[in-house]
Formats: structure tokens, sequence, C-alpha cells
């Protein structure tokens, strides 16, 4: 697992920690990270504050997105996914979707590639998370 993927997987944890969904996200430019954040729908009362979305926002203006690379705990939804689209990130690199399968499919069809590890760090922090917290995880996938 490189430095990146631990980035990601630290700030879900600190999104645990603050009583939030464990999803984490950074965006990665030039072998540097410019963006990291963690799903805080909870934390906020914000509906669109993923993990994706707080990265983004936290990166702030970076113009072109070209060459950035965003990696997140969890296979992104589409929501996400389209940021991912709209703001033209090429490459996605997801901690796992097992628990979520996400938009693979919608970002690959747009010209994204997309790696999924399948690390059970990430698949174990969100099935322990599921289990324990099934309704807010199926308020959080639009499933209530």
């Amino acid at each position: 697992m490189d430095e990146f993927m631990k980035a990601a997987i630290l700030e879900a944890e600190a999104g645990l920690r603050e009583g939030g969904i464990p999803i984490g996200s950074v965006l990665v430019k030039d072998g540097k990270i410019i963006g990291k954040g963690h799903n805080k729908r909870v934390q906020e009362g914000n509906p669109v504050m993923h993990a994706e979305t707080d990265c983004l926002k936290n990166a702030g203006r970076i113009g072109i997105y070209r060459g950035t690379v965003l990696y997140s705990t969890l296979m992104p939804c589409y929501f996400c996914a389209g940021a991912v689209v709209q703001f033209g990130i090429k490459k996605v690199i997801a901690g796992e979707s097992k628990t979520f399968p996400g938009a693979r499919e919608f970002m690959e069809t747009h010209g994204v590639e997309v790696v999924d590890l399948d690390l059970r760090e990430c698949r174990t922090m969100m099935e322990e998370f599921i289990r324990k917290n099934p309704k807010l995880w199926n308020e959080d996938i639009g499933e209530l």
C-alpha cells in the first residue's frame, strides 16, 4: 500500500473518530498530496460533503486537474464520480468496492482509469461500520 492510500485511510479514521462515516480521500498531483478530506455528512449535517468532495474543496482551485490522481478508501458513488468526470480527473484508486460497488463503470465509460486495490483494511473498516450503523449507512447511500 502506498503513502497516498495510507493518507486516505488516516482521513477515514479521522471521520470515524468524529462520529462520521469512515471514508477518506486524497488528491495527488506531481507526487504530492494537494488536498485531503473525509466524509463529513454527519458532522456538518451536509448531504453533499462526501470524502471526495471534501478533498476537492480542500485542494482549492487548482485550475487544471490533468495529471491528478484521486485516492478514496471506497469506490466513489455516482455523485463523486460525476465530480471526477466533470473536473477531468483521469485516474481513481479505490481501497475497496465490496461493501459498496460505486460508479466504476460510469467513470470508465468517461475515460477514467479506475484501480480497485481491494484492501482488507478498507473493507474491514467499512464492514464494521455498516454492522454497527446500518441506518446511518443506508442514509449515506440513499437507501433509507
